[in-house]
């Protein structure tokens, strides 16, 4: 039987947003919505919160999840999952983004569906189809080119892939930032120097890929934005603090 748990990195230093992992929407803290609908995904055994801060480990306390307090000077979330994952008894463990109150308990289930019977794929994330030209072209979104099996060929900033004659047909998919790697492999990819490529574009999974190492990238429907933004988090709020509005809504 595999062994998969989950973590949810929190860190209380955000450029845009600090402190967002505490932002309260609709009576909660955000983190505890991220916390419960994550914990209804079947396939996570165990759930905790990793995070730099006492405010964040004392709130998730206080609503009866599980938190533990790690070192303030990663430079990633992956990193800050590595350090919980040291001491786990796990074969898996899920990257869950702290920042997305609305994230589908299913898409957790997506990215582990591909690794849990095939235990030489050492890494699973997800991606979506774009279907906005203005989401195509911005470079706050990350974008994933994958091949025939679905592996990820590059994750880019920038529009990928360029179609350079009209009328040729291409998907366009956006990155979704969960990550379900196989413990060990966690554990050596913390330890291995960031890249050239992933430096220049920051998306800390190019790290894996310029490292030579395969990732799984399964296609879901419709994936949660994460809250970067004062904007985005209004737009939550509204949309959990009144259950009938229409999306359209909370955006005016």
């Amino acid at each position: 039987m595999t062994r998969i748990i989950g973590i949810i990195p929190a860190r209380w230093a955000s450029t845009r947003l600090e402190g967002k992992a505490l932002a309260p929407i609709a009576g909660k803290p955000m983190i505890q919505h991220v916390y419960e609908r994550a914990r209804q995904a079947p396939s996570l055994e165990r759930l905790l919160v990793a995070t730099d801060d006492e405010r964040i480990f004392q709130a998730v306390v206080d609503f009866g999840g599980e938190a533990k307090m790690t070192s303030p000077h990663h430079p990633s979330g992956t990193d800050r999952v590595a350090e919980v994952a040291v001491n786990l008894d796990a074969d898996i463990i899920v990257n869950i983004q702290g920042d997305e109150p609305l994230i589908e308990p299913s898409n957790i289930e997506a990215a582990l569906a591909p690794m849990i019977p095939d235990p030489t794929i050492p890494m699973g994330t997800l991606r979506v189809r774009i279907s906005d030209e203005a989401e195509l072209h911005d470079p706050a979104i990350p974008k994933v080119v994958v091949d025939r099996q679905g592996f990820a060929l590059y994750f880019s900033r920038f529009a990928i892939p360029f179609v350079r004659d009209e009328g040729t047909q291409a998907p366009f998919f956006r990155h979704i930032g969960l990550y379900a790697y196989r413990r060990d492999f966690l554990l050596k990819l913390a330890t291995l120097a960031p890249t050239p490529l992933e430096k220049a574009e920051a998306l800390e999974q190019l790290r894996a890929l310029e490292h030579g190492h395969r990732i799984i990238v399964s296609e879901v429907a419709e994936a949660a934005t994460g809250i970067d933004t004062p904007e985005q988090l209004e737009k939550i709020r509204c949309l959990l603090e009144n259950p009938e509005t229409q999306e359209e809504e909370c955006r005016r």
